[in-house]
């Protein structure tokens, strides 16, 4: 079951939302959709921070970037 909600709208919110319901969307629509998407956002936000503690752990591959860097550096035309 769907429960409502009440929100109060800066000026900005305000014109974001206008901006998405003249796509098309409903107000309601607009605003789920804004929800759901931010949501999604944060989510890949943490996943990707999760994933960049995890290879900055990883000996092994940090000791391959710094191989791959160098190797690249002494490849790298003077000047």
């Amino acid at each position: 079951m769907a429960q409502a909600i009440s929100v109060r709208l800066d000026d900005e919110a305000e014109r974001a939302l206008k901006r998405l319901e003249a796509t098309g969307l409903s107000r309601s629509d607009a605003i789920r959709a804004a929800l759901v998407a931010a949501a999604d956002r944060l989510r890949r936000r943490h996943e990707l921070a999760a994933e960049v503690a995890a290879l900055e752990a990883d000996e092994i591959d940090r000791e391959e970037m710094l191989a791959v860097a160098s190797l690249m550096e002494s490849l790298r035309a003077p000047g």
